[in-house]
């Protein structure tokens, strides 16, 4: 038996557009339910309610005057980092914090901090309340400089909180793009068997119609439940190890037909390893070479062995013959048998996975070790 791997298989490029977290309300949330930004509004600022509460209770010492001017300030620094938030968004500095952004941050955050002290002191005013032993210039730089601090403090975490968020989405959507391209792949890879064996059994069963009609007829029937099994098999990518049994069982039928006894196959599987799930038609193409590059001068035997090992589901694939010199090119071609095998492999177990290929008296051995359950690609 010989395996050849000059198939190639194609890849198309896909450039997926990701959905820019950044461009949505900030309020956007589930229905009836407060938004993660509105969330962190409430706690983030009653946190510094508390704090700045405290703080003018020490300054003005008035409990009533301090409550009044927080009450009053609380919903402007709300309303205003609210503003700040939305004019990051349109003005689209939240993908990347820049000496130009920063700076550009600190003049809207003083800007905001201005308003903001201007409401407390129009509160003030109008109640005729001075903050003790403050001139009036200090009465508006220490408000000011401090919700200089508040608002600058809380665009940072906004930028932080904003662009991890943008990073967890790009990684979550390269992992979905990753998994439909696998999906994808795999399919293809699938796709690639079905045509390849369909073609061979024809032209076995053209080459048996002329002088073996009956032979060709049987042949027909059981490539007919071949195919039966291939189609009830569309979409799956993972099957269990008795169904991808019976298609092979039915792919032999097809053989068997053709070479009488010629072939005698042995089939023998583990009743532990019947429900074990196994990438679908993962082991058409190893059979199909056996058959169709083994010796048959004397007869051919081909051995199909499938057993679990711990975690491990572990085939063996052995037939009379001899492996082909590297870079020897057989009369019926180079295939496409060992490529696919050897990339869906890749594909279902990466990392998970042992193929030997060997001649061992007289027969060729192929073996595979498959640790865990096969990635579906869905």
């Amino acid at each position: 038996m010989s395996f050849h791997g000059a198939g190639e298989f194609r890849k198309a490029s896909r450039r997926v557009s990701t959905p820019n977290l950044l461009s949505r309300p900030i309020g956007e949330g589930r229905p009836g339910r407060l938004s993660l930004f509105w969330r962190a509004q409430l706690v983030g600022w009653s946190l510094f309610f508390c704090l700045d509460l405290t703080n003018r209770l020490f300054t003005y010492h008035s409990a009533t005057l301090a409550l009044a001017v927080s009450l009053v300030v609380l919903p402007c620094l709300v309303a205003l980092s609210t503003g700040l938030g939305a004019l990051y968004d349109r003005l689209g500095l939240v993908h990347r914090l820049t000496l130009r952004t920063l700076a550009l941050v600190v003049l809207l955050s003083a800007t905001a901090a201005a308003l903001a002290v201007g409401a407390g002191s129009l509160a003030r005013r109008a109640a005729g309340w001075d903050i003790p032993n403050w001139t009036p210039m200090e009465q508006l730089a220490v408000p000011w400089f401090h919700y200089v601090l508040a608002l600058g403090a809380w665009s940072l975490c906004f930028f932080w909180i904003r662009s991890d968020r943008a990073r967890r989405s790009e990684h979550e959507h390269a992992i979905r793009a990753e998994a439909e391209a696998l999906r994808l792949e795999l399919e293809e890879l699938r796709l690639q068997l079905d045509p390849h064996f369909l073609f061979n059994a024809l032209n076995g069963i053209a080459e048996e119609v002329p002088e073996h009609p009956q032979a060709a007829l049987a042949m027909l029937r059981d490539l007919t439940a071949y195919l039966r099994h291939s189609l009830d098999g569309i979409g799956r990518t993972v099957v269990t190890v008795e169904a991808e049994v019976g298609g092979l069982e039915a792919y032999l039928g097809v053989q068997k037909a053709r070479f009488g006894e010629r072939l005698v196959v042995t089939v023998t599987v583990d009743p532990a390893a019947r429900s074990r799930p196994i990438a679908s038609f993962l082991l058409q193409p190893l059979v199909e070479n056996a058959v169709k590059h083994g010796r048959r001068e004397r007869g051919l035997a081909l051995g199909i062995d499938i057993g679990v090992d711990g975690d491990r589901l572990v085939v063996t694939i052995a037939n009379t013959g001899t492996l082909a010199p590297a870079g020897t090119v057989r009369r019926h071609g180079p295939g496409i048998g060992l490529a696919n095998v050897r990339r869906r492999l890749a594909l279902h177990y990466p990392g998970r996975h042992v193929f030997d290929l060997a001649e061992q008296d007289g027969r060729v051995v192929a073996r595979l070790a498959l640790e865990g359950a096969p990635c579906s690609g869905s």
